[in-house]
């Protein structure tokens, strides 16, 4: 039987000098890695304009100023769970432009990232990368007056 499951997460496209701030993210098992964009799951009662500030300083340190709200995405995708079922996920990510104005780049601890970098825009597309990524700079880019971007069902069946 196939669970569904939702998952709302809030992210930060921080540009500075044609660096792009990513963190990478660790599977539980630490098999495996990718960049994604600072971000992350927003807690019961948690405004998305909050979580977005509190998951950057989680994962680097930095304290982030919001500039804009860029968009909403929403995309779902069949994954197996941890505990070896099948969860039909849905997440829905809301983006936002921030600035960095406070603190120092560090890797977060106990988390679901290990390290945080400035990567040149020039190299962002040749990362083992999230989705996210993608999504985050094209909203960046085009700045949709709906803020909304078309929902993505990606294929296939992943680990979560």
């Amino acid at each position: 039987m196939t669970t569904q499951r939702l998952r709302v997460a809030a992210y930060a496209v921080c540009l500075r000098n044609e660096h792009l701030l990513l963190a990478r993210w660790v599977s539980p098992d630490r098999a495996r890695r990718h960049w994604t964009l600072p971000g992350g799951g927003i807690e019961h009662a948690e405004d998305p304009f909050d979580a977005v500030v509190r998951e950057v300083a989680e994962e680097t340190g930095y304290e982030a100023q919001v500039e804009q709200l860029l968009g909403v995405n929403s995309r779902t995708r069949t994954v197996e769970s941890y505990d070896g079922g099948v969860v039909d996920l849905h997440m829905l990510a809301v983006f936002y432009r921030a600035r960095i104005v406070a603190g120092e780049l560090r890797p977060e601890t106990d988390g679901t990232t290990d390290l945080a970098q400035w990567i040149p825009l020039a190299e962002v597309a040749g990362l083992e990368r999230s989705v996210v990524v993608d999504i985050g700079l094209d909203l960046y880019g085009n700045a949709p007056p709906t803020g909304h971007t078309e929902p993505i069902r990606m294929t296939g069946l992943m680990r979560h």
